[in-house]
Parts: C-alpha cells; structure tokens; sequence
C-alpha cells in the first residue's frame, strides 16, 4: 500500500464564485470534502503546497490524511478543475474514506527486468499499451504502482493483465477478457533499412527504365532522320532526270 500523505487544510465558511475568486487571488484553493454519508465539508488549502503535492504522478492514487482543525481525516484526491486557458488550480475533491471503503482508481504500471529481456537485447522495443490500468480496491490496500516483468519475453511476446500479481481484493475494472499492458515490438530500424532498400530499387529501376526509353527515342530518331535523308536524296535525282 502507498504511503500516506498529510495536508493541512482549513474550513471555509462561505461559498460562492466571488469568494472562490478572492480566495485564489490570495494564494488559497477551495475544495470540498464528501462521502461516507456524511454532510459535505468546504475546505481551503495553501496554493503552493497543493502545487507541490501535484508534481507527484501517485497524488490521485494515494490516501491523504487532512488535517482540519483538532481532526484528521481519512480521504482520497478525486477531482481538480483547472482554468480552461491558464490552467491554473481552480477547485479540489476529496472523498473521505473508511477502512474498507472501495474505490475505483487508475495506478501507473512499472515495467521491471528489462535487462533480462532477450527481446529488447535484440533491439526490439517494448510497445506500452497501457501505462495505467483502472481498478477497484479497497482503501487499504491500494497498490503504488503494479509490476510488469519483462524477463526472458522474446520478440513478439506480450504481458496481459493476467501475468500481473493483484491482491485477491484488487479488481482490474476490465473482466471480459485477458487485455494486453504492453508488447515487445520488433526493431523500427530493420522497417527503416527495408524501407530504404526498396527505394534504392524503386529508384534503380526508374533509372534503367528511363535509359531504356533514352535509347530507343534516340533510335527512332535517328531512323526518322535517315528516312528524310533518304528521300531528299532521291527528290534530287528525279528532278535531274
């Protein structure tokens, strides 16, 4: 399970997009937390940590404990808005969770073992189909990241959900079928000396065919001009006869 983080927040005692406004023009973001059946809180939080804690790619993935006042509580980053143009932080979600609430999530796939992958020695390329995959877990044992092991895969193999280690309570949301994570593709560079070959030869060809045709348009020429000749010549015996 993912570490725990913690953020101190504050409670927001009105609402409203005037106040909303003023709060971001002072470095404050406004948020909500909900869930658990429980009435909604509207929260604000420092701009630069929130910043901060964004950079992490897991932010969304990882349980957060908020700390409001003389209470902490449980929850999960669900939603950002940001401004359509600056992209600026305009609001923040966070659902307050129990111990075994389930939520459904996406977590990054680390590829492990590539120095062991005979395919990639041979310049193949791993092909990543999905960097994330979506899946339904408990609270509690939300996974960092999910591990892909590319040992001993050879040109051409694939790695399926199916060959990735998951807690029996951690559900890829996906169940009709055994889908691909990543594949490991033959090189690029051979499709690009082929690609070159076959150009050489296209070109090649043209080449020899545009001889050809050089050749035999300067032999009709040369036939044309012979016959002309041939006739001038024997105009001018016919008018000394």
């Amino acid at each position: 399970m993912k570490e725990v983080s913690e953020l101190t927040v504050k409670k927001r005692e009105s609402n409203g997009t005037g106040i909303s406004r003023a709060l971001r023009t002072d470095k404050q973001i406004p948020g909500i937390i909900y869930g658990e059946k429980k009435n909604p809180i509207p929260i604000i939080l420092d701009e630069k940590i929130l910043k901060i804690r964004l950079q992490d790619p897991g932010f969304f993935s990882k349980q957060c404990e908020l700390k409001l006042e003389n209470e902490t509580l449980k929850v999960l980053p669900k939603d950002i808005q940001l401004h359509p143009v600056k992209e600026s932080i305009l609001h923040i979600d966070f659902l307050r969770v129990g111990e075994n609430t389930m939520v459904t999530l996406n977590v990054p796939v680390k590829f492990i073992n590539d120095n062991s992958c005979p395919g990639i020695k041979q310049g193949g390329v791993l092909n990543i189909v999905r960097h994330e995959i979506e899946l339904k877990t408990p609270v509690s044992k939300i996974p960092e990241y999910l591990e892909a092991n590319l040992d001993g895969l050879e040109i051409g193999d694939s790695i399926h959900i199916s060959s990735i280690n998951l807690d029996n309570d951690v559900k890829p949301t996906i169940k009709d079928r055994d889908f691909t994570v990543a594949t490991v593709a033959p090189p690029t560079v051979m499709k690009v000396e082929e690609e070159v070959k076959e150009t050489e030869e296209e070109t090649q060809d043209t080449e020899d065919t545009s001889q050809e045709e050089g050749k035999d348009e300067a032999q009709s020429t040369k036939e044309s001009s012979d016959g002309e000749e041939k006739n001038e010549n024997k105009d001018s015996d016919n008018q000394k006869s």
